[in-house]
């Protein structure tokens, strides 16, 4: 597997969603680069807030697209044709309405299940092969609840799961970034299995 090269958390922008569902995606790009020192800045020919984490003697960029969720390829793209970074070196983490909150999937390649922010990353890089940190916030259970969902903050139970999510999720990060994939995936998925 390729090294990580881009993390693109995926949300919505500005302060009325900066605590809603659907910016479980910021979040952890956000305390990644807290754990790693970076600080974000917006760069407008990227669409978003960038930064840049050095690994081993390698950059990796973080991502905080500032266009709406459902554009969120044209940030990715931008930056990813700059510095030349291929899917498989892309690294997506989103909200995922299938996992309950406290729960935690790494995966690479795959549809986009109806998550518009994923639906775009694939329209504008043409391919599905990146990796996605799927991070669980459950699902209202009527379809039709879905979008009034995405865009409400958790409850505080739910948010305690979300975090501890997030962190299982930043322990297998140096491997993840490492091009060790299935080392991360098996760390996350066994430990998150109380294995």
């Amino acid at each position: 597997m390729a090294l990580i090269r881009l993390v693109v958390g995926l949300g919505n922008p500005g302060p009325e969603y900066d605590d809603t569902r659907h910016n479980a995606g910021f979040w952890f790009v956000d305390r990644l680069a807290q754990e790693a020192g970076v600080s974000l800045r917006v760069e407008s020919k990227f669409h978003g807030s960038v930064g840049r984490l050095r690994l081993g003697g390698e950059d990796c960029w973080l991502l905080k697209p500032s266009t709406f969720m459902n554009l969120s390829g044209r940030a990715v793209v931008a930056l990813a044709h700059f510095y030349k970074i291929l899917p498989d070196e892309i690294l997506a983490v989103h909200d995922e309405l299938d996992l309950p909150p406290g729960t935690v999937r790494l995966k690479r390649a795959g549809g986009h299940a109806g998550h518009n922010g994923l639906r775009d990353m694939i329209k504008h890089l043409t391919v599905p092969d990146f990796w996605r940190l799927r991070i669980g916030i459950g699902h209202p259970g009527d379809r039709n609840r879905v979008a009034d969902y995405v865009l409400h903050r958790p409850g505080r139970d739910e948010q305690e799961a979300i975090d501890g999510a997030i962190d299982r999720a930043l322990k297998v990060w140096p491997k993840l970034q490492a091009g060790q994939g299935e080392a991360a995936m098996l760390a996350l998925h066994t430990e998150a299995d109380g294995k």
